[in-house]
């Protein structure tokens, strides 16, 4: 799983961060677990770069599960979506 911020009028990515940057430990989570953790990272990285406000884009997945997961972590960690 991944998550980025791209300016779409640039065409050039802001912010990454994939399960790689998340998972730092032997501990076991779930997907969404690990999922809420992505938006949680997304969103520090976001806002020390000063970005405040984000539009997510789902890219046709439905709300629920995951998806929903690092949308509630990125709004958990201060930024608007």
């Amino acid at each position: 799983m991944y998550a980025q911020l791209i300016d779409d009028e640039k065409g050039h990515t802001l912010v990454n961060v994939s399960l790689k940057d998340v998972v730092k430990s032997a501990e076991k989570f779930t997907k969404t677990e690990l999922a809420k953790h992505v938006g949680e990272l997304i969103a520090k990285k976001a806002i020390e770069k000063g970005i405040q406000s984000v539009v997510f884009d789902r890219r046709g997945h439905n709300y629920h599960g995951r998806v929903k997961a690092v949308a509630e972590g990125a709004r958990s960690s201060g930024l608007k979506l």
